[in-house]
C-alpha cells in the first residue's frame, strides 16, 4: 500500500507538467493553422493614399505662391507682429460619411478618392477666387499602424506615404531579443501575411508597403519552463507541500 501514495503524487506531477507545457502559449496572439497558405504582397508597387471617410487632413494656405515657406532673406518674418507668434496651432479638418471636407472660406469640398495632390490642387483652385497665387498643402493626421507583441505595443503615425514595414519596426523600438524575426504577421482587414525577417531574402521579399489600419504583430519567443513557474507557482508550491506530507505520512 506504501507504493500508492507515491504513484499518485508521480501521477500528479505528470499531469501538471502535461499542463504547463501546453498553457505556455496561451498569450500568442492571431494563431494561424500550421499549413495554411500565406499570400503574400511583399512587391507591392508603390502607390499614394487616396483620402477615405473619417480621415483628418491638415491645411495650410499660402499667398504668392508660397513665398513665406521659402523666405530666404527673412524680410517676411520682419514684417509679422509679435502677437502673430501666439497663434493657434493649425486644425484638423474631418472628411465626413458623404466623402466632403467643411474647410474656411471656400466651404465644402467632395475629396474621397483623390490622393493628396489631387485634392491640393482643387483646393488651391477654390482659394484663388480670394488670394493671389495661392499655395495649398494638405496632410493626413490620423494614418496609423498598430505594433502587437514583442515589442510591446505601440502607434505608429504614418506621416509619410510609402512607409514600409521595417520604417514601422524601427519607429517602434524595432525587434528584440525576445521576438521572433521570421514570424511576423502583418493584418490588413480579411487578409494576412507572413513576413520572414530573418533572411535577406525574406526582408526583401516581405518589406511590404504599410496601409492605413494594418495590425503588424512580432510573435514573442516563448519560455515554457519559466512561464509555467510564473502560472502555476502557486499550485506548484501546493504540490510540494502536500508530497512533503505524503512523504512524512508513508514514512511512519
Amino acid at each position: 500500500m506504501r507504493g500508492c501514495p507515491t504513484r499518485l503524487l508521480i501521477l500528479f506531477f505528470v499531469a501538471l507538467i502535461a499542463v504547463s507545457c501546453g498553457s505556455y502559449k496561451q498569450n500568442i496572439m492571431f494563431k494561424v493553422p500550421e499549413q495554411a497558405t500565406m499570400q503574400q504582397q511583399a512587391e507591392e508597387a508603390q502607390r499614394n493614399y487616396v483620402i477615405q471617410v473619417n480621415d483628418f487632413l491638415k491645411l495650410a494656405v499660402y499667398t504668392n505662391k508660397g513665398e513665406r515657406i521659402i523666405d530666404p532673406d527673412l524680410e517676411l518674418l520682419k514684417q509679422i507682429p509679435v502677437q502673430a507668434g501666439n497663434l493657434k496651432p493649425d486644425p484638423s479638418y474631418l472628411v465626413d460619411v458623404a466623402g466632403v471636407v467643411k474647410f474656411p472660406m471656400i466651404g465644402e469640398m467632395k475629396l474621397e478618392g483623390l490622393t493628396i495632390r489631387q485634392a491640393e490642387q482643387l483646393v488651391q483652385q477654390e482659394y484663388s477666387k480670394s488670394y493671389k497665387d495661392p499655395f495649398v498643402t494638405l496632410q493626413y493626421t490620423n494614418k496609423r499602424v498598430v505594433i502587437l507583441g514583442s515589442p510591446g505595443g505601440a502607434v505608429v503615425p504614418l506621416v509619410n506615404e510609402n512607409v514600409t514595414l521595417a520604417e514601422v519596426l524601427a519607429m517602434a523600438k524595432g525587434i528584440d531579443n525576445f521576438g521572433k524575426a521570421h514570424n511576423i504577421r502583418v493584418l490588413r482587414g480579411e487578409t494576412y501575411f507572413l513576413v520572414d525577417f530573418s533572411t535577406i531574402e525574406g526582408y526583401r521579399k516581405g518589406n511590404m508597403i504599410m496601409q492605413h489600419g494594418d495590425i503588424v504583430y512580432v510573435e514573442p519567443v516563448r519560455r515554457p519552463v519559466s512561464e509555467a513557474a510564473r502560472d502555476y507557482g502557486p499550485l506548484l508550491s501546493l504540490a510540494v507541500s502536500l508530497s512533503t506530507l505524503i512523504i512524512v505520512l508513508v514514512g511512519l
